[in-house]
């Protein structure tokens, strides 16, 4: 791979032809994992009723796909930086369509749960890529809007997934969530082709090959303290296979994180939690997306079996949330470059976790226009106010030649707050084997879930407190405690070289 300054002609303007070809190609392929993700959680009582599933069956069915992909997603980060982000990007597309027929053809519980895994390790593959390939293909002052867009756009695919969902349900089978995604990879694939510029950090060219002993020891750790969490409320703490998973987690975690420490060339960059700004919005992230993420887990399945809703209905009531994040979220991306990201930050998850206690009146009998329609509406304010805003401001903080690790990390994060949710939030909720099908064991459950996600919500708005505001290039001042890294643009908060890019051959 080729090095050297970047043309400027190579740089993508908002607004071009080439821009459209661009976000159309990263929207639909982080769309489509993103899409993937809602869409299983609506199926899962179709999925449970047919594959006779426990309720750690439906916690591995979830999990084992969050598990390979916050497990692998630093790896590829550094995949994508090293090799070619758009390459990378490409590999994990196609791996993500072939995994999701694997999941449409399961049989049993094992098998979904098995392909699942490979499906995540494609969404690890395409995810990152996915951002990278915004921060260093379009231009300096195009980003933030950039990424809006793509927060917004993509997030539509998010939240227009248990609708979907809900129709392929009950057209034919759970099985068509999984399927629907080969014609969406082969077109995304054909997009990346024609539209997305090559790019990669040449710092790394020559540097060996990436650390994919920590990617191990961070699938070890990561997987070690699911299983555990996850198998512990059915086998009891002091079960061996309890124990042992977790002893093997925690060695496996205090591992990694030793060896990023000694490492001349880590996975993750230390220097990259030097940055306050960085750090605190990483901290963030995972309590938002544990809050997140528990909450839509449960609350598609409170729809269906506590309120009587069809899967179609179920997906219905989060429509708000998709209209919601397509008329603002490029707005509020736009925003948090003005006036910068903290406000936003801060009420984002306030607004969250209001409309999580809103949600405490869906119960049996509850209307949806009294009770569900008010809390989905605040939930989704509060989500489009944050989502880009955090994305961006996270990005800004890293180095430009770190897009990819710094994605990544950022991923990871989300994802690994999304899969602790997962599994720590049944047992909390007391919910076990097949109490999931009683509508007053789960609506206890639900409610007990709730007041949880949103006291971690609360957590998220206050971390914000500390995020630089001028990040994005908003009016604030650094602090003068606070000195900026080498060659850092004081104004923009990321390294001024650009990271070199390469034209992508046009069809």
């Amino acid at each position: 791979m080729s090095s050297g300054p970047a043309a400027s002609a190579d740089v993508v303007r908002w607004g071009s032809p080439a821009a459209r070809g661009v976000l159309a190609t990263t929207i639909l392929g982080s769309g489509m994992a993103m899409l993937d993700g809602t869409i299983v959680n609506v199926a899962l009582p179709r999925i449970g009723e047919e594959l006779h599933a426990s309720v750690a069956g439906l916690q591995w069915i979830l999990d084992g796909y969050l598990l390979s992909l916050a497990a692998l997603i630093l790896i590829a980060g550094s995949l994508g930086d090293r090799y070619g982000r758009r390459r990378v990007f490409v590999i994990g597309v196609v791996w993500f369509g072939v995994a999701s027929v694997l999941c449409g053809a399961a049989v049993s519980t094992e098998m979904l749960v098995a392909t699942r895994v490979l499906q995540g390790i494609g969404g690890a593959l395409l995810t990152p890529g996915s951002l990278a390939i915004l921060q260093t293909a379009f231009a300096r002052e195009d980003r933030a809007r950039a990424i809006g867009a793509w927060s917004g756009l993509g997030g539509i695919a998010a939240a227009i997934g248990p609708l979907l969902g809900g129709v392929l349900v009950q057209l034919w089978s759970w099985r068509l969530a999984f399927l629907i995604n080969l014609p969406l990879a082969v077109l995304c694939v054909w997009l990346a082709s024609k539209y997305v510029p090559e790019s990669c950090d040449d710092e790394l060219q020559g540097r060996g090959r990436p650390n994919f002993g920590a990617a191990a020891l961070g699938t070890v750790g990561l997987a070690g303290v699911t299983a555990a969490l996850v198998e512990a409320p059915a086998r009891g703490i002091g079960d061996p296979v309890v124990l042992a998973a977790g002893v093997a987690g925690l060695l496996g975690m205090a591992a990694f994180v030793r060896l990023q420490l000694r490492s001349a060339a880590p996975l993750v960059p230390p220097e990259l939690f030097r940055d306050r700004t960085f750090t605190v919005s990483n901290a963030l992230t995972f309590v938002v997306y544990a809050a997140l993420g528990g909450v839509m887990m449960l609350m598609v399945m409170q729809l269906q079996v506590s309120l009587g809703y069809s899967p179609t209905a179920a997906g219905l009531a989060g429509l708000p949330i998709t209209l919601i994040m397509l008329v603002f979220s490029g707005r509020s991306g736009g925003l948090a470059q003005r006036i910068g990201p903290r406000l936003q930050l801060v009420t984002g998850p306030l607004l969250i976790a209001a409309g999580m206690l809103l949600l405490l009146r869906v119960g049996p009998g509850a209307s949806y226009l009294g009770s569900v329609l008010p809390a989905v509406a605040v939930f989704g304010l509060g989500l489009v106010i944050v989502v880009a805003p955090v994305t961006a401001t996270v990005l800004a903080a890293a180095p430009d030649h770190h897009a990819g690790v710094a994605s990544g990390v950022n991923n990871a994060i989300a994802r690994s707050g999304g899969l602790l949710a997962i599994a720590v939030l049944p047992a909390i909720a007391g919910l076990s084997g097949a109490s999931y099908t009683d509508p007053a064991a789960l609506t206890a459950g639900w409610q007990r879930a709730l007041l949880v996600c949103a006291g971690l919500a609360v957590a998220g708005g206050l971390l914000a407190l500390g995020v630089r505001n001028n990040v994005l290039g908003g009016p604030e001042e650094l602090p003068a405690a606070e000195d900026p890294r080498p060659g850092e643009c004081l104004h923009c908060g990321v390294d001024a070289p650009p990271t070199h890019v390469r034209s992508a051959h046009h069809s």
